[in-house]
């Protein structure tokens, strides 16, 4: 299996920041270092850097770039550089152990950044999203969907717990309704005690938050579900189960052909894969906790829909029962077949939107 140090002449480690980058070029044989230097994260400061790497690689397109932060502070630097047919790679995640009696500055985290790329297999990068147009503006939107859905339980989680500490005249032994939190947000003040009078106002406050939210979540699906149509994600929409959101949010992890090079993979990065959990004669396999946790959230939503509305699923679920599986294991088996699922409908779409 190739690895870094065989396959690429040069490794360019970035360590990003706000206002500022810092680059180190090795020689990816002999890890040696070309340069270090630190460029405004501007975009005449990243054209700069791009120019100072090129002169330091002779311009070598194979150049690795090795970029902290892909999807946060290194997201424009990281688009640049795919743009100038650089390969591009996530920085590999570090224990703070290797930290110890080294220190820590910009310039020896780009260092460490590059030097821990050069002994991985290629097949072990992690490659960033591609932000481009569709993808790009579904990224956009799915992430702040989860802003938006974190915000509502918020909302929802504040006005029940003040609704039952406070008399108000609404039953809230159970979990508030959508008609409740209607009726809430129609309330009037009144004439009453003081505490009472603000408790009141601020479940009003509350209850139209949550209602206001509710319509961008709407609003948000919407869009969702247009972008969807025009993407590689499409025809996951005729699959039982799966909706704009997600779909969406398949494709956004999915990202592009070749980021993740097989279906195993793709499982990994979903968090779906059984992990090899055995010692003597005991044999068995745990869940993976890691991943996308937002794919991971979709395919668990698809697998519960279909368990729930699909026959062919219902018969399969009662079929797992009869062996003693429970539905927990019988989940984990639906998400690893619909992580499998996913990634060639997706790869098999992109064949065919490929030019002849």
């Amino acid at each position: 299996m190739s690895i870094v140090a065989e396959t690429h002449p040069f490794v360019v480690g970035v360590d990003t920041h706000a206002r500022k980058h810092v680059y180190t070029v090795l020689a990816a044989a002999t890890g040696a270092v070309i340069a270090t230097d630190d460029f405004p994260t501007t975009v005449a400061g990243i054209n700069r850097a791009l120019a100072w790497v090129a002169r330091r690689t002779e311009a070598d397109a194979d150049t690795l770039w090795v970029i902290e932060g892909t999807g946060s502070y290194g997201a424009i630097l990281t688009g640049t550089v795919a743009a100038h047919s650089y390969p591009v790679a996530e920085a590999p995640r570090m224990e703070p152990t290797q930290r110890y009696g080294v220190g820590k500055s910009d310039a020896l985290d780009s260092h460490r950044i590059a030097t821990a790329a050069l002994s991985l297999p290629l097949t072990a990068l992690r490659r960033p999203r591609l932000n481009d147009g569709i993808r790009q503006a579904i990224q956009i939107l799915v992430t702040a969907r989860a802003a938006m859905t974190n915000d509502r339980t918020r909302s929802i989680n504040a006005l029940t717990a003040l609704v039952r500490a406070n008399e108000l005249g609404l039953d809230a032994r159970g979990k508030l309704s959508k008609s409740q939190i209607v009726e809430v947000a129609k309330w009037r003040t009144r004439k009453e005690d003081l505490a009472i009078l603000v408790a009141r106002a601020e479940a009003i406050r509350l209850a139209k938050d949550i209602q206001e939210l509710d319509q961008q979540l709407t609003a948000n699906e919407r869009q969702l579900e247009e972008l969807v149509q025009v993407s590689h994600a499409a025809p996951l929409l005729e699959e039982k189960g799966f909706g704009p959101v997600s779909a969406a949010k398949c494709l956004a992890a999915w990202s592009h052909p070749g980021r993740v090079p097989s279906e195993a993979q793709f499982a990994s990065l979903a968090g779906v894969n059984p992990i090899p959990a055995s010692s003597g004669n005991t044999v068995r396999h745990r869940l993976n906790r890691g991943g996308d946790r937002s794919l991971n959230s979709a395919l668990h939503m698809v697998a519960v829909s279909k368990m729930t509305h699909d026959q062919e699923t219902k018969s399969y679920v009662t079929k797992r029962r009869a062996e003693g599986k429970t539905d927990r294991e019988i989940r984990r088996c639906l998400k690893r077949y619909l992580a499998r699922r996913v990634f060639r409908i997706l790869n098999t779409q992109n064949q065919r939107l490929q030019p002849v």
